[in-house]
């Protein structure tokens, strides 16, 4: 079963699925949150989405970068924690 994770729960899947503890995501974490989500992407559409949320092209995705990727695919929802209203 697939549930949409709002606020401080995105944020705990980011940071269990951060194994290096860097406070971002590599392209094998990356696929581990999406798999702990429940969501069902193909390798080539895990490889794109990546791609297009590491906006700052540093070849990692922030917490930002993820909540981004997730809202645009109407996966997260309301503001990011500690964004202004």
């Amino acid at each position: 079963m697939t549930t949409r994770p709002a606020g401080d729960d995105l944020l705990a899947v980011f940071k269990r699925a951060d194994l290096g503890g860097d406070e971002k995501l590599d392209l094998m974490e990356f696929t581990l949150v999406l798999d702990e989500l429940g969501l069902a992407w193909t390798r080539a559409e895990t490889q794109d989405r990546f791609e297009k949320a590491d906006t700052n092209l540093d070849g990692f995705i922030s917490y930002g970068e993820f909540r981004a990727i997730l809202e645009s695919q109407g996966w997260a929802r309301g503001p990011l924690p500690g964004a202004r209203a």
